[in-house]
């Protein structure tokens, strides 16, 4: 997963809100066409917070069915362990090959109840758990060891982007055990996280305009610097800008900047909102700067 931009697809509604089947298709399989080195369905970016048990299902089996096996899927998981582990079974049954912890629900909790969620989420799938560590939810060295011992459990994605404590739980991890760089609009930080050992990394970009996402981390790859620094300062640091104006905009963004490139996503879902006039019209700029400095068009 560490090879290729890991796509975290949105899920497509219809304007009533209701499930959209044949336009999250559409996406998935546009997503999968360029190559990433995963897919990550019914994550934050997919509003699995939105989602119903059997709009899991589908949303889940539609990522594994336009994957074909070229590529991991992994899906999102959360809320208390109980809730996590029926949506674990749901993925399992259809055909995941891993499951993204997402942070529990409301409560603050100590590390022996981080770590324990987890036991119980591992002793009721078969399938891989990568933690994902965010908001309430950050380990210590000891608890990542700890989690590591649990024999499902193969890696953990970062949303805290505290590189120091990050540097320290790559150092307690035994060999083998993964690590992801899951900043909001991670391609802002990739180098810093590279730096402590921790490549791989989740772009929501990816979900709009893999174009870009595809030639950012080319860049890095080849050590490209000039390029990447470009991305960057054109890009993606008015993006980020963009996207703190408005709580929820990680997610609604993406949705309006895929809308502009007629991708059938449809609205975000309460409580998220869709963009305003004049924030949609800035990203549309945006968006068309971003594509031209890779070659493409809006």
């Amino acid at each position: 997963m560490a090879h290729g931009v890991l796509s975290f697809p949105l899920t497509s509604f219809h304007e009533d809100g209701s499930l959209d089947p044949d336009g999250l298709r559409a996406h998935v399989a546009a997503q999968v066409a360029t190559g990433p080195g995963a897919v990550f369905p019914a994550c934050g970016t997919g509003e699995f917070f939105s989602l119903d048990e059997d709009e899991y299902r589908q949303v889940v089996s539609i990522a594994v069915e336009e994957a074909g096996g070229r590529m991991p899927v992994v899906a999102g998981i959360g809320y208390g362990w109980a809730q996590a582990a029926r949506f674990a079974h749901i993925a399992e049954e259809a055909g995941a090959d891993a499951l993204l912890v997402l942070p529990h629900y409301l409560v603050a909790a100590p590390q022996d109840g981080l770590v324990a969620q987890l036991e119980h989420i591992a002793a009721r799938t078969r399938l891989p758990l990568i933690a994902y560590q965010r908001g309430q939810v950050a380990f210590t060295a000891d608890s990542l060891q700890r989690i590591a011992r649990i024999p499902n459990v193969i890696g953990l994605k970062d949303g805290h982007s505290d590189l120091d404590r990050l540097q320290r739980l790559t150092l307690a991890a035994p060999e083998g055990f993964l690590f992801f760089n899951g900043a909001a609009t991670a391609e802002i930080q990739a180098r810093a996280y590279a730096a402590v050992g921790v490549p791989a990394y989740s772009s929501a970009v990816h979900a709009f305009a893999p174009e870009i996402a595809n030639a950012f981390f080319a860049a890095l790859q080849g050590g490209e610097h000039g390029t990447a620094d470009k991305l960057l300062r054109d890009f993606y640091v008015p993006l980020v800008e963009l996207r703190d104006r408005v709580p929820g905009y990680a997610v609604s963004l993406v949705k309006a900047a895929a809308r502009l490139r007629d991708r059938p996503v449809g609205p975000v879902r309460a409580p998220l909102t869709d963009p305003s006039a004049g924030d949609l019209a800035d990203l549309r700029t945006l968006l068309a700067t971003g594509l031209g400095l890779v070659g493409a068009a809006l």
